[in-house]
């Protein structure tokens, strides 16, 4: 089987104070059947300048007003040519430069088993490089969150999508503003199927305070997504995500934004082990 061929999208908004990075984190992979795609909003900062400096190490971009990062991901799929999709937020970065390298034999793997989706682990950090913490779960446990408990279980910057899945499913749903890749995996897996999760390998850095900090956003357009499948939506876990969202905001005005994440991502252990629990519980 030949090497696979990697489309690496990127969706940017003014974000000129960490796109080089993410740039740089992608030209300087080893691993080199890949290609850059990079779909700008209509930025009023540098990040033109930015993506025109450097046009040798981008396949293809293109800047203009969007209707968020969906659109803009839907837009980049048009002209993708890789057999696997990887989503990286300008913000982030692939966490090593052998990081394709490694993930590559795992893409074989599951491309052999007909596996559409193959994932590692994500390190949340602060805009200073500290590490909050590391994200990644097995399959099992991940496929509970997102189908039975209604929570992300997940972090879209680990995981890489086979074409077919786009091909079987569909583009993404752009009424979400949030969770689009959360109601993609819902088509996807709800009635069950597998993924493979790779343990131990980082694949990207995300700092936090993205889109995804909305959590009161959040956790409502994850209950849209589970009402419109079908899908129980309170459940113990949502509640309690429900309630840490709305306890998010007070609490980075007393105690800081950075103790904060340190707390938030403490809550998602906390809801995780509840999920795991339950799942143990069940089996006996």
């Amino acid at each position: 089987m030949s090497k696979p061929f990697i489309s690496i999208i990127v969706a940017v908004y003014n974000g000129s104070k960490t796109l080089q990075r993410c740039i740089d984190s992608v030209s300087g992979q080893t691993y080199l059947n890949k290609e850059l795609i990079i779909i700008d909003g209509g930025s009023t900062d540098d990040t033109v300048g930015i993506l025109k400096k450097n046009n040798d190490k981008i396949t293809y971009w293109k800047s203009e007003p969007d209707n968020g990062i969906y659109n803009a991901w839907n837009k980049a799929l048009k002209h993708i040519t890789g057999n696997w999709i990887y989503f990286l937020g300008s913000d982030d970065y692939l966490w090593k430069n052998d990081v394709l390298s490694q993930i590559v034999p795992y893409l074989i793997k599951a491309e052999s088993e007909e596996t559409k989706l193959v994932y590692g682990q994500v390190a949340r950090v602060t805009e200073t490089n500290d590490v909050c913490c590391v994200d990644g779960e097995p399959w099992e446990h991940t496929w509970n969150g997102i189908v039975l408990d209604g929570i992300c279980t997940f972090t879209h910057q680990g995981m890489f999508h086979h074409r077919s899945l786009f091909e079987t499913y569909g583009i993404f749903d752009e009424s979400y503003k949030i969770i689009g890749d959360y109601e993609l995996l819902l088509r996807a897996f709800k009635n069950g199927g597998n993924a493979l999760f790779v343990n131990g390998l980082i694949v990207a850095g995300m700092q936090t305070g993205g889109v995804t900090s909305n959590c009161t956003k959040l956790v409502q357009e994850i209950g849209k997504a589970r009402k419109s499948h079908h899908l129980k939506v309170i459940t113990i876990p949502w509640l309690i995500s429900y309630a840490w969202s709305i306890c998010h905001t007070p609490l980075t005005y007393i105690v800081g934004d950075k103790k904060t994440r340190y707390l938030l991502n403490s809550g998602k252990l906390f809801v995780t082990h509840i999920s795991h629990w339950k799942d143990s519980t069940l089996k006996k």
